[in-house]
């Protein structure tokens, strides 16, 4: 028999989370002493107590884990759990991922500040280009609010075009625009160049989106998740080179392999001399 202390330093666990699980009746000690009310452990109860802090830490409730511990729960209501729970904590960790990727990008937008693009702007005309898009609403220009919409958008526009037999003859072009409702939300538009004739409906827009006279244009290189430094280096460019902003800007994407580290897209601004 162990003591409580010794039994917590055994199992790798505070005294506390003992007592704790004793009056929950998750662990009960295998021994109370009538007059002095000292807990007392067995070696063979490490093996429930490892099994009650791997289910607490795979996030299960404190009844989830008596439950299980206490095999009210069977193999198949089990593995349903824990499949359920594995789903969750990857999602989980693409968001946090994702949100790595974000604090990377500001962090580089932070430590570029200062520093002006020279070679990478480049002003040009932008022609007039025939797309099939299917268009849905986001909740701001914050990547984090475009990337859930626009992928399977993208996903989506290419299944119609396949069951049309539409080919895409050119890259990818999104665009956005404020979206009716207002309060910052914007209509992300997932465009991909064709040759098929006009077309208006919900299942497949065929459009001409207008040529541009002057466009300032980046290329940025990487997923779009990073994109915030280099469409604000862009930004600083027009800035202090006398231009502003004319209208919506398009992302062209030159090269979109499966790594989406290594994607291509050309960033695209109009703009007008001030």
């Amino acid at each position: 028999m162990f003591t409580i202390g010794d039994f917590a330093r055994h199992g790798r666990v505070s005294v506390r989370m003992l007592r704790h699980y004793d009056a929950t009746g998750l662990l009960r000690p295998a021994h109370v002493d009538p007059a002095t009310g000292y807990r007392y452990y067995s070696a063979a109860q490490l093996s429930r107590l490892n099994r009650v802090i791997a289910l607490k830490e795979l996030g299960f409730t404190l009844q989830q884990v008596r439950d299980i511990v206490d095999e009210k729960v069977g193999t198949e209501e089990l593995r349903g759990m824990l499949r359920l729970r594995r789903a969750e904590l990857e999602a989980t960790v693409a968001a946090v991922a994702a949100r790595l990727v974000q604090v990377e990008a500001r962090l580089r937008s932070i430590e570029s500040e200062g520093h002006m693009p020279t070679n990478d702007v480049v002003i040009k005309e932008i022609p007039a280009v025939r797309v099939a898009e299917l268009t849905a609403t986001a909740g701001g220009f914050d990547p984090r609010d475009i990337g859930p919409v626009i992928t399977p958008l993208y996903d989506e526009l290419f299944r119609r075009l396949d069951a049309a037999g539409i080919t895409p003859t050119g890259p990818g072009v999104a665009y956005y625009e404020d979206a009716p409702e207002g309060g910052g939300a914007i209509t992300v538009h997932a465009g991909v160049q064709v040759t098929a004739p006009l077309r208006d409906g919900e299942e497949l827009r065929i459009l001409d989106l207008p040529s541009v006279d002057q466009a300032a244009t980046i290329v940025h290189r990487g997923a779009m998740d990073a994109v915030v430094p280099t469409a604000q280096a862009l930004a600083h460019w027009i800035d202090g080179n006398g231009y502003r902003s004319s209208g919506y800007p398009r992302e062209v994407n030159l090269e979109c392999p499966e790594n989406r580290e290594e994607w291509v897209t050309e960033l695209q601004t109009p703009v007008v001399e001030v």
